[in-house]
């Protein structure tokens, strides 16, 4: 069993952190968000890569992180951005409350905290979207704090290290308490960052690269010939099947009706085609026409839309229409400030009253789409730019083009998505 060891500032190379940190100053990777050595981290940058790497790939993120950059260079540029444009950035990434919390905290360090970031683990879990694992992060990268950053990589390290076998999640606390033991005090943030590329590139979950690793010789997990079976999981509970139905109306002109879900709640201030509940099955035909936003003449497409969240997996019916131009008036709700003035669409109103001969009345909207307040026709082009997550995404391309650019960015973004559905590999 590795003993703690308390290890001075310099870090001996004879301890387990120096031996870590020594084969992190060979091969550590290079990431958009890393801070080349001696130049110290910029605290926006590791927060705004923190919160984009929660449960999802490095892959994944990078082209996100970049873009993220360039339209909002500081947490000053974030915080002035509108919430809508921030989703819509966001969109295809998954996970959309962690945007919703980039934002507020973004809002909140700008403002109260004068542009400055907490430095401390306890002040940084006061900002929105910011839990242990992330505020020890950014606290050890951005600021060289002695705190412990547990990510799944770093967790499997630790297990096999110290060859813990009780399972997750119950270890968690056994597994932070045995990485506080060989923290070093100086260098916290390249230690961090050296258990996650540890286990990125040779502790990896199937055959990991024994050989090439810095603590082979005193890995008790290796020396008792469990460390592919390390760390322990826990069974996974039988994710349970909804089913529903989802309606996509494109105009004669080429613009498609959406809606926005509530604030809170899965999806949360997303976009969306109107959406009957979803349930244990499909509605039959008349059942569904009776969850359509209004008469029209319907036609299912065939096959169906999958989709995959956290908790349980989502099939869903697609049916379509094709109405004409409705030349509504005015919405009656509040615009949302991504569509005001921006030629992203048109605002369909409450109130339902069209000049156009045959058009649906928009005032018998049916309500199945829990909080379907506010209602947008947006032009199939822009469509891209709206903020759809990317199960909504998979629908409206399924109801137009499955050959379209929106098709392909929603299945690379399912691709990806469902590489980390259950936890950040890094």
């Amino acid at each position: 069993m590795p003993k703690a060891t308390d290890t001075p500032a310099h870090t001996p190379i004879d301890t387990p952190a120096g031996k870590l940190l020594r084969w992190y100053d060979r091969h550590a990777r290079v990431l958009p968000w890393r801070a080349a050595k001696g130049v110290r981290a910029d605290p926006y940058r590791v927060w705004l890569s923190e919160i984009m790497l929660q449960q999802t790939t490095v892959q994944a993120v990078a082209g996100y992180y970049r873009r993220f950059l360039e339209r909002w260079p500081d947490v000053q540029a974030l915080a002035a951005a509108p919430l809508d444009d921030v989703l819509a950035a966001w969109a295809g990434l998954g996970y959309y409350a962690r945007a919703r919390n980039l934002h507020a905290a973004a809002k909140m360090v700008a403002g109260p905290l004068n542009g400055t970031f907490p430095k401390s683990v306890d002040e940084l879990r006061k900002l929105p979207g910011v839990g242990l694992y992330t505020a020890g992060a950014i606290a050890a990268i951005a600021f060289d704090v002695r705190a412990v950053a547990m990510d799944a990589n770093a967790e499997r390290v630790i297990a096999r290290y110290f060859a813990v076998r009780d399972p997750l999640p119950k270890a968690k606390a056994e597994l932070k308490r045995r990485a506080e033991t060989i923290l070093p005090d100086a260098r916290a943030g390249d230690f961090a960052q050296a258990l996650m590329d540890l286990g990125a590139a040779i502790c990896t979950p199937k055959r990991p690269d024994c050989r090439n690793c810095p603590w082979t010789e005193d890995c008790s997990g290796r020396a008792e010939g469990i460390a592919e079976t390390l760390p322990v999981k826990g069974e996974k509970p039988v994710r349970p099947l909804k089913r529903g139905a989802a309606f996509v109306v494109r105009d004669a002109k080429g613009a498609v009706l959406l809606v926005r879900r509530p604030e809170k709640g899965l999806l949360g201030g997303m976009m969306q085609p109107p959406l009957g509940p979803w349930t244990d099955d499909f509605p039959g035909p008349k059942e569904a026409l009776l969850q359509a936003p209004f008469r029209a003449e319907w036609k299912k497409r065939a096959g169906i839309v999958r989709h995959g969240f956290t908790h349980f997996e989502l099939e869903i019916e697609v049916y379509v229409a094709v109405v004409p131009s409705p030349n509504i008036s005015p919405c009656h709700s509040r615009p949302s400030r991504a569509m005001r003035g921006e030629g992203k669409g048109t605002q369909a109103s409450k109130s339902g009253r069209s000049s156009t001969p045959g058009s649906p009345s928009l005032g018998s909207l049916t309500q199945s789409s829990p909080g379907m307040t506010t209602m947008f026709w947006i032009e199939e082009r822009k469509l891209k730019d709206a903020a759809l997550p990317t199960v909504m995404r998979k629908v409206i391309a399924h109801g137009l083009d499955e050959g379209g650019p929106l098709f392909s960015q929603a299945k690379s973004s399912g691709a990806k998505s469902s590489q980390a559905r259950s936890a950040r590999k890094r």
